[in-house]
Formats: structure tokens, sequence, C-alpha cells
């Protein structure tokens, strides 16, 4: 396989073999995954050796909700570069997304950009720290590769450092950083007020997903939102992954959120570099106090791409297709394991479905994937839905997921395994989220 050739020869050159933890072939199908594209288009992927993919799996990590090379948003943002996507003056598209940001939430009045969801997170973080004046951030969820977030697992014995988000190692942030950034879980009230209890008047902000996998409970809303007009901090909302699935523009606005500032990125831009942090006027005016600025913020082309992204989401109602997508999925799912007595769950948001093994997982996640594989299709325990997910094509990857569950569940009751099919390697685990 070409993809491989070059993979092991990308692990000689690239510290990890890629840039990003979540694209890493051994995450997926050691020694046997494509690894490598040579074109995409809707949820179609060619591989370097030629073959044809269809992509059910996490469609560019969540950033394509159009689809691959949508032809609308390549076209304006071959127009941005076409016309000069870098100059010493800067794009009147900045100003343009900002109004149509605001626009969408009412409650935001200003705009910054960055270019990926992890620096924009670190950008809302400094801000929020800003605006208040103080150091601990509570925070729940995945929130990016920064120091202010990997420095919640730092320990006082260093032999334990990575304890709380299992995974993601501290190493390289500073010790002194210890403490200043605080984990919870989700929908978890009791163990929120007992850290507020705990730091108090350090708490300079609390920094969350509105929703990954659950909707947040009432009384969880409730102490969110009392915690932060008692200590008079900013919530952050991370909608890097969430955000325009649910609604066009942010998952709080649809599970009832009011935060002050709230963080875009991924699919805003159907796979152009771009990220937004958008927030009260209180809050995001604090930029003027601390140093945030870096020169491809500038560029042309990451806000063509979203304005022409969010227009076409608001004009064929993409939330809405993401959701059939998903709810197609997912009963097909869980037919399939009800059928089957597969120890199996489905679950998360109709747009980020997931299906999880119970009974060792890794090794049934890796049969899974390398027996979609063969039947032509990028599959994983998830599905990013997509609007490129016609009907038609949901159909094809239900009858595959028959087909291979099929000869996973037969074997399982045979021998009450499935490594006997395995043909390589086990897949390897990600990090632990915390919602």
């Amino acid at each position: 396989m070409k993809g491989q050739d070059l993979y092991r020869r990308a692990k000689e050159l690239i510290p990890g073999g890629t840039q990003l933890l979540s694209k890493r072939p051994e995450m997926f199908l050691p020694e046997r995954w494509p690894a490598y594209y040579s074109s995409s288009r809707g949820c179609r992927v060619v591989d370097l050796d030629g073959n044809e993919y269809l992509d059910f799996s996490i469609m560019g990590v969540g950033s394509c909700i159009l689809g691959y090379a949508d032809p609308e948003v390549t076209d304006a943002v071959v127009g941005a570069i076409q016309s000069g996507n870098m100059s010493t003056l800067n794009a009147p598209e900045e100003v343009e997304l900002a109004e149509l940001l605001v626009e969408l939430h009412p409650w935001a009045e200003m705009v910054r950009y960055a270019r990926s969801g992890g620096e924009a997170m670190a950008i809302a973080v400094r801000l929020a720290r800003a605006a208040s004046g103080k150091d601990v951030v509570l925070f729940s969820g995945y929130h990016g590769w920064s120091d202010w977030y990997l420095s919640a697992n730092i320990a006082d014995d260093a032999a334990l450092d990575g304890h709380l988000l299992s995974g993601l190692e501290p190493a390289g942030v500073p010790r002194s950083l210890k403490d200043t950034a605080v984990p919870f879980r989700f929908n978890d009230t009791a163990g929120l007020r007992e850290l507020v209890d705990r730091y108090g008047d350090r708490i300079g902000a609390i920094v969350l997903e509105p929703i990954r996998n659950d909707r947040p409970e009432a009384t969880f809303l409730a102490a969110i939102h009392d915690v932060r007009d008692r200590l008079r901090i900013p919530l952050v909302a991370d909608e890097i992954t969430a955000g325009f699935r649910l609604n066009v523009g942010g998952a709080h606005l649809e599970v009832g959120w009011k935060p002050d500032m709230a963080v875009f990125a991924k699919g805003m831009s159907n796979g152009h570099p771009m990220a937004a942090i958008i927030g009260s006027r209180a809050v995001m005016e604090a930029a003027q106090r601390s140093f945030v600025s870096s020169t491809y913020w500038t560029d042309r082309s990451g806000p063509v791409a979203a304005l022409a992204t969010i227009r076409k989401m608001k004009a064929i109602d993409a939330p809405r297709e993401l959701d059939r997508v998903g709810a197609t999925v997912q009963a097909g799912w869980q037919t399939i394991i009800d059928d089957l007595a597969i120890p199996a769950h489905v679950g998360g948001i109709r747009p980020l479905s997931h299906l999880d093994f119970a009974v060792d997982p890794l090794e049934w996640k890796t049969v899974f994937i390398q027996e979609m594989l063969k039947r032509g299709f990028l599959a994983t325990g998830a599905v990013y839905a997509s609007v490129a997910h016609t009907e038609e094509l949901v159909k094809q990857y239900l009858a595959a997921c028959r087909s291979v569950l099929t000869i996973m569940s037969a074997e399982f009751k045979k021998s009450g395994s499935v490594s006997s099919l395995l043909k390589g390697p086990v897949a390897h685990s990600g990090f632990q989220r915390l919602n």
C-alpha cells in the first residue's frame, strides 16, 4: 500500500507521523489503513493506490458538514486566492463575517479570529482571564493542546502526570501551572460545586462544550449560570465540535446556554482553516489589554470560506439534513445490534453518532474497521454526518454494517471473542474525554 509506505517514511520525518492525533493510522487500522488521500469530494475519498471509499467515519474530523470540496465554497475560496489571499491591508470579509456571526448570536457584540480550534480556545481563555483578572479555569470536555488545558494533568508526583485526562501527557508544560486548570465532569453538579467551594475567588472562567454526547441537565445548567453570575466571571462555550450541527450557529442556542464567549472552528468553513471567538463587548475588549495577534489570522480565504459555508448551510437547512442522516444511522445500528444480540451501545447527538462496543471494545472496533474497509467504507465507531451522506449511501452503509456485524456476532457467539478475525494489530485507544 502506497499510503502505508509513505506513512513509514513520515514517521522518520514527522514526530508522531501526522499533525493530528485523530488522524494517525494506528487509531484506525494499524499497518493497513490507507493513511493518505489523493482526492476527496462529497463523502468519497480516493487513496494513493486509486481505491475509492465512502467516508462514513469522522469526515475530516468533523470539518466538512457540506461534504468534501463543496463546489460553492471552493469557488469562493478560489476567487479569494485569485484576487490575492494576503495584503498589507485587511480583508473586508473580516467585517462581513463578524456581522453575520453577531446576527446569528444576538447576545454577542464583538468577534476575533484565528485559524484553528486549539489556538482559538487559547485566545478565549487568555481573554477570559484578562477580563476576570483571575487565573483558575474550571472546565469540562476536550479543548485542545495548549498549556492552559494540559496543565490539568500536572500532579504533585510527576509519576502521576496524565491521570486526569488519560492519554494527554503534559510534558513541556511548566509545572508552575499546576492547579490553574481544573476539570469537572459534564452534568456533575455536585462536583462543580465542590470545586467552587475549594477554589472560590481564584476562579477566573468556566469553559465547557454546551453538548457532546449528552444534553445538559436543568440543574447542571442552572448551577453553571449561578456560578458565573455569583463570581462574575466569563462562561466560555467551546462550539468547535458541536457548532453548526444542531442549528446554523452555536449549539448553546439549542440547549439553553447563556455564555459570555463562544468559540467556533471545524465546520464553520467546511475544510478551510478558520476559527472565531465571539463574545460580549465587556469580555472581548480585554483583547486590547492583552497581546493577541498573528499574521495568518488575517488571510482572506478563511473568512471567505466561512461566509460561503454558513450561507449555504442556512440556504439548505444543513442541520436538518445532519439530523436526518444521524437518525437513520442510529436507528439502523440499533436494529442490527438488537437483531444480532451484540453487546453495544448507540449514543451521541444525531449529527455525531457513536456505536460503542461493550466487550473488548478495541478488538471489536478494529475488526469492524478492517471489514468495512474491505467493503469500500472508511468507517469507525462514529459517523460524523454530512450533507453528502445521501439516503441511498446511508442504506449502502447500513447494509455493509449488517454484513460485517453478522460475521463478528457469529464468531463471538462461537468463541467468546472476535480476535480470530483480526488480520493485524489492534487499534490504539484515544484519550479519555470528560463528557
